[in-house]
């Protein structure tokens, strides 16, 4: 299959002026926030072949921000998780977290994944799967057995899930499996919170709830949290700003600036419409069917 070249559209940037008059962003108010960079990107640009995810991509995100990347599948937005957990090199540019390389910085950076359910003859209890984000890295039998267990149950309370904590992790439901990785994710008090369409597969009660378990990290920690996502209803109420990728251009900007019906259709070269109803924002006009190729093509995670 002979697939189209599409050469990068960026029409926004960081420190471009905002497409819309509305106040310069500041992160709100939450414990330990700074000004501190905690995630930095100048001059990204990831490539795969021919195709142009993103060029010319200058970003920080700082203590406390809650960042959410959208886009149509095969748009890059799990590349953009790779990129930071060091797993995936830009073609060009630079990258820090925690002011350190990618990777290398793994001890600062939590990490929770789309929900995937577990085999019901998993042999892993609730609170093992817990235990793996503290030393499941190191080799051997466990030597601070009480001081795991302690940790183990102070996160455990943390997500709700004490009820729990011994129940076999297969026979939990999504939403409680869910609850399980963010404990995991948390175990090392993290600076940057990475979720990966995390809220995939759950029930919209669930959504919230994991939702807002999240959000109180940010709240009770200053984490910085970039959340990926195809729907940013369950999260609208936390979101700070936005990275929104679509066909090879992005843009970057607050819900109200980014989520408007001449942004989006710009960003897919298409008439798209962004409406509002009840809290929710609603996008019409098929933006899955414009410029980007689907991740079943295998060339874009």
């Amino acid at each position: 299959m002979t697939l189209p070249t599409k050469v990068a559209r960026t029409i926004h940037t960081p420190e471009a002026q905002p497409a819309t008059h509305t106040a310069p962003w500041s992160a709100p108010a939450v414990a330990g926030q700074t000004d501190k960079a905690v995630v930095e990107l100048r001059n990204a640009e990831l490539t795969f072949g021919d195709r142009v995810l993103w060029r010319d991509l200058d970003l920080t995100i700082r203590e406390g921000e809650y960042f959410a990347v959208l886009g149509s599948n095969g748009t890059g937005k799990t590349s953009f998780l790779k990129v930071l957990l060091g797993l995936l090199p830009l073609t060009r540019g630079t990258v820090s977290v925690t002011g350190e390389r990618p990777g290398v910085a793994s001890r600062h950076v939590g990490y929770v994944p789309q929900q995937r359910g577990f085999s019901p003859r998993t042999p892993l209890r609730a609170r093992d799967l817990v235990a793996q984000g503290i030393d499941g890295h190191q080799w051997g039998i466990r030597l601070r057995r009480r001081a795991v267990n302690e940790r183990v149950d102070e996160l455990l309370e943390k997500v709700g899930a004490s009820d729990y904590a011994n129940a076999p992790v297969g026979l939990l439901s999504g939403g409680e499996q869910q609850r399980l990785r963010i404990a995991q994710a948390l175990a090392t008090d993290p600076q940057v919170l990475l979720c990966d369409e995390a809220l995939l597969s759950l029930d919209l009660n669930h959504q919230y709830i994991v939702s807002e378990l999240v959000n109180q990290q940010r709240v009770d920690s200053g984490s910085a949290v970039v959340f990926v996502t195809h729907d940013i209803n369950p999260i609208i109420d936390h979101v700070d700003r936005i990275l929104y990728l679509a066909g090879g251009s992005f843009k970057i900007g607050t819900p109200d600036e980014v989520m408007r019906s001449e942004v989006l259709s710009e960003l897919y070269g298409a008439k798209i419409e962004v409406l509002r109803s009840n809290g929710r924002i609603i996008v019409t006009g098929r933006p899955d069917n414009t410029h980007h190729i689907s991740s079943q093509e295998g060339l874009i995670p």
